[in-house]
């Protein structure tokens, strides 16, 4: 949040950031996503159509378009947690509705469940769109949200 907080007012600070968390995040870097909004529980992630990312059918494929589910969907849920917690996806369902090409916007806004660090389930929703703002798809993640033991104590 705080290298978001830094680069997203710069020129090219978006970019920067996600080139930084495709990095940090390998097989999320893969799609070549373009973070556009991330905080309080809300995030924007867009990818463009291109050869790496196309089907036999010369849509974008359908794996990268759970990818991108799940980062902006995780980008969400980051945004959320209190200090010290942490979450991992535990399942991960998509709904196609139309082929999916051109620029693909992923939205994905949450509220997260008043939590005492204990582990708790957590289901978020985002939707993908093409530039008309048709929907390509819905994407629903379960996250498993807790303390992180790796966390500093009090």
């Amino acid at each position: 949040m705080s290298l978001w907080a830094r680069l997203s007012p710069l020129p090219g600070g978006r970019w920067i950031f996600s080139r930084a968390l495709g990095v940090i995040v390998p097989y999320s870097g893969t799609v070549g996503a373009m973070v556009t909004e991330f905080g309080a529980g809300r995030a924007e992630v867009r990818i463009r159509e291109r050869r790496r990312l196309r089907n036999h059918l010369g849509s974008v494929h359908a794996v990268a378009l759970a990818n991108l589910g799940e980062l902006a969907t995780g980008l969400a849920v980051i945004s959320a947690l209190p200090p010290g917690s942490r979450g991992i996806v535990t399942s991960l369902h998509i709904a196609f509705h139309k082929k999916a090409r051109g620029v693909l916007t992923c939205r994905c806004a949450t509220r997260l469940p008043p939590s005492d660090g204990e582990r708790v389930e957590h289901r978020v929703s985002a939707a993908i769109l093409d530039e008309a703002g048709d929907s390509v798809a819905d994407v629903t993640a379960t996250w498993l949200l807790g303390s992180d033991p790796r966390a500093p104590k009090p």
